[in-house]
């Protein structure tokens, strides 16, 4: 089975979003806060285009990278309206690649076409989804920065995240939990609504399985916080551990399915 082709307009939009980020990065690299972020908004314009077209297009395409891509856009806006509470941040050269690779992955990889009209509840399941896995994903961008952050405290150097430590802390368990909310909103949909969304009963299959799974390691990761106190490294850990199940979940089944198995879903 060959594998389904993006448009020529999606390549199109595809490329020049890759080149307006790569731009970015390079820009990032050389120029002072303000100009790197002036220079992120047209691959980020570039890069709503290029998603807007493979949903509303004539064909609306669905898969792994196409949530990976809308993933990785949420992250983007999100580091964008933290800039503007925090003006002294940086465009970091590694979200431009982010936006980048993941982009053209899209375009690559359409995925299979969406039947939206198969159930009104897919859009509304699919858009928790997306939105989990954007809020987690800042979650893990904020521990990684986070985690730069205390190691330049360590060697006594000065931090460029831009903003303070604590502030980073609390952002990022903000993201989790408001990531767990959708999460768990998103299991009860499936769970409740699945014969209407895919025509059939709730399965153990590879996705519920990594789903529960990271549900059960984000859970357990906000009770050790609130009860316990559980915060640096180890917190961090966990989150990384139940970010990767849950990348599992939906994006490395679908990859499976769509790439290795090459099956119609």
């Amino acid at each position: 089975m060959i594998l389904p082709s993006a448009s020529p307009l999606a390549w199109l939009l595809a490329l020049a979003t890759a080149v307006a980020y790569a731009l970015a990065a390079a820009v990032a690299s050389r120029a002072k806060a303000e100009h790197g972020h002036l220079a992120m908004a047209p691959a980020w314009t570039l890069h709503a285009a290029a998603l807007a077209w493979g949903l509303l297009g004539s064909t609306p395409h669905f898969g792994f990278a196409a949530a990976l891509s809308m993933t990785a856009w949420l992250v983007l806006t999100t580091y964008a309206v933290e800039r503007q509470l925090f003006p002294q941040m940086r465009t970091r050269w590694a979200l431009c690649a982010l936006g980048g690779v993941s982009v053209l992955l899209a375009a690559l990889f359409p995925g299979r076409p969406l039947h939206v009209s198969a159930s009104p509840w897919l859009p509304l399941h699919l858009t928790l989804g997306i939105a989990c896995y954007g809020l987690f994903a800042a979650a893990v961008v904020h521990a990684g920065l986070m985690g730069r952050a205390e190691r330049q405290i360590r060697l006594a150097a000065d931090s460029n995240s831009g903003m303070p430590l604590l502030t980073l802390e609390r952002l990022t368990f903000r993201f989790v939990s408001a990531g767990f909310v959708l999460l768990s909103a998103t299991l009860v949909a499936g769970w409740l609504f699945s014969e209407q969304l895919y025509g059939r009963a709730w399965l153990w299959d590879h996705k519920a399985v990594f789903s529960v799974l990271a549900w059960i390691t984000f859970a357990v990761l906000l009770l050790g916080r609130s009860r316990f106190g559980w915060r640096g490294r180890s917190a961090v850990r966990v989150l990384y551990a139940g970010a990767a199940l849950l990348l599992l979940a939906y994006v490395g089944s679908r990859f499976v399915l769509e790439v290795v198995l090459r099956r119609a879903i």
